[in-house]
């Protein structure tokens, strides 16, 4: 801002952000690195946010043109209504206006700014403002307002994430360690299910103190040991005081010094972290195991718990506590953009949510469809939102579209482990394995206790890679929450293992999938997997397992 005001804006490059402002390396590639273009388009949806609400009355708005990193500034010709009237039109900017006499003495040129005319001090005094003031919003998000009913279950985790300790010493080479906090709550801050933020530089033995006011702090240290450096996440609950979580990442030495080091680290530590079956989640999974029906006594951060509840295990009766949850919440967190996304799911795929369910499944879908995208315009950088979305296209058979959501979340958070493991099905059963099998390892074994859907890929890969014993394994777990694909990758992984036992038990279970019965098995099947060769060797397995051709081909 305070270059666009002296007429620098040609310095006003992704690269002098990055190290001016995000604290970056001198060498700092903008190519290989999108944390600018990232960071700016939060940005503007704070912004846009922040007009729409406590900003809405602002005599000058500033806005990031997509594309840019200069600011826009754009002054008002009236305030909004106090009684919540029209949003007022802004003035075209860079009008021409004429100067006064008093105006052309130094510092004292004058602006006409909603029928105010400012001097440029007063000016900058109002841009400086809304900066602090954006700038809080950016970090703390925006003020909610207080409930009158009193909420009885687990909030939303807070964490302070304090700069690593570096215990390696300042020889030639050393790995790079400044700045690593930093990129922990870029990335952790893509979460919309934790609050975070920065604590700057930290001691280990203050660790409590410098989190006065989050439930978490996050610190570590970094150190040598023989050809490796050890990069180790400490985090410790501020309420007791006590280290509930640790984790250490193993980096060789010669890469330890490397430009994208801290960027990996933080990526793998963060598919741990913001994980709904992370650390700091899992007090309310423990109230939430004991208790899910609670009974008026909710929130939406424990709606969206009991929603990733229901994500891990696909059944009814989880998606009936989330449905019940979001029920009782007041309107204003049910019409979030987080609330939103979860109805719309629960809808197109339970047929469940709040008022007159429609009976015939296009018109849901088209009501989640509206729902969703309505979630979008209110929170265009959420990746649970995209994934959500996602989700949609698939169930509305819009393979190509939820591809390109997937892509989205992951941009958005390429640390979120279920658009990982989500996007890795889709282009999985799409024919494109090596691509799936990249972000499928990302999300099994990156994220802590992954759920049983994730296992659809495994299964798969195993078989092209002839692991059937493996491939056994993993379409067994998948057969848990995928009724169609699950079985049939066990009797293909069961019919190459010469396992007829397996065979036989998977075989009774695909001959009574319902989706399967009414419209035949492979016209289903056709809806979700795209790759032909695949499909092919489905025909050939379920034939020579016993499975009449009229059921493969019509309903029976």
């Amino acid at each position: 801002m305070q270059r666009t005001l002296a007429g620098d804006e040609a310095s006003i490059k992704a690269y002098s952000i990055a190290v001016d402002v995000l604290g970056r390396s001198a060498d700092f590639d903008p190519q290989s690195d999108p944390i600018v273009r990232v960071q700016a388009r939060r940005l503007r949806g704070l912004l846009d946010e922040y007009y729409r609400g406590p900003g809405s009355a602002d005599p000058v708005r500033i806005g990031l043109p997509v594309g840019r990193y200069v600011p826009e500034f754009s002054p008002l010709e009236d305030a909004v209504p106090a009684n919540g009237g029209a949003a007022v039109n802004p003035v075209a900017q860079d009008e021409d206006i004429e100067d006064s006499e008093d105006d052309a003495k130094p510092g004292r040129r004058a602006h006409a700014l909603g029928g105010v005319t400012l001097s440029w001090f007063a000016l900058v005094v109002i841009l400086l403002a809304m900066a602090v003031a954006s700038f809080a919003f950016m970090t703390f998000g925006p003020i909610s307002p207080r409930r009158e009913a009193v909420i009885t279950g687990p909030q939303q985790p807070s964490v302070t994430v304090i700069e690593f300790q570096n215990l390696t010493g300042p020889d030639n080479g050393a790995p790079k360690v400044a700045g690593l906090a930093i990129e922990l709550v870029t990335d952790l801050d893509q979460f919309d299910d934790l609050d975070v933020r920065y604590g700057g530089g930290g001691d280990v033995s203050i660790t409590v103190a410098d989190g006065e006011g989050s439930d978490y702090v996050l610190s570590g240290i970094v150190r040598r040991d023989g050809a490796l450096v050890q990069y180790s996440a400490i985090l410790t609950d501020s309420t007791v005081g006590v280290v509930v979580w640790n984790h250490t990442i193993a980096v060789p030495a010669a890469s330890a010094s490397d430009v994208g080091v801290l960027d990996d680290v933080s990526r793998r530590l963060s598919l741990i972290l913001g994980s709904p079956r992370g650390p700091m989640h899992i007090k309310a999974r423990e109230a939430l195991a004991q208790s899910p029906n609670l009974n008026g006594g909710g929130n939406l951060y424990l709606c969206r718990m009991l929603f990733s509840s229901y994500r891990e295990t696909g059944m009814a009766v989880d998606a009936a506590y989330t449905d019940k949850c979001l029920a009782s919440l007041p309107s204003s967190e049910r019409e979030t953009a987080v609330g939103l996304a979860i109805a719309g799911s629960l809808l197109a795929e339970q047929g469940i949510g709040a008022g007159e369910v429609p009976k015939s499944r296009d018109e849901r879908l088209r009501q989640a469809e509206a729902q969703l995208d309505r979630a979008i315009s209110l929170s265009p950088v959420s990746a649970f939102i995209w994934e959500e979305h996602a989700r949609l296209r698939l169930e509305m058979g819009q393979i190509d579209r939820a591809r390109a959501d997937y892509g989205s979340a992951i941009q958005l958070n390429p640390a979120n482990g279920d658009a990982l493991a989500g996007y890795a099905r889709v282009l999985a059963f799409g024919g494109q394995a090596a691509q799936a099998e990249i972000l499928s390892t990302d999300a099994v074994e990156g994220t802590p206790n992954p759920p049983d859907w994730y296992f659809g890929v495994p299964a798969l890969l195993a078989l092209r890679s002839g692991n059937f014993e493996q491939a056994i394994e993993h379409a067994g777990r998948y057969a848990q929450v995928d009724h169609e694909l699950g079985p049939i990758l066990a009797i293909l992984a069961g019919q190459r293992a010469g396992d007829g036992e397996i065979v036989n038990r998977y075989l009774a279970q695909v001959l009574d999938v319902s989706s399967f019965r009414t419209v035949g098995v492979l016209p289903r099947l056709r809806e979700r997997v795209q790759d032909v060769a695949l499909l092919e060797q489905i025909r050939g397995s379920l034939t020579a397992a016993g499975v009449p051709p009229q059921a493969l081909n019509g309903p029976f």
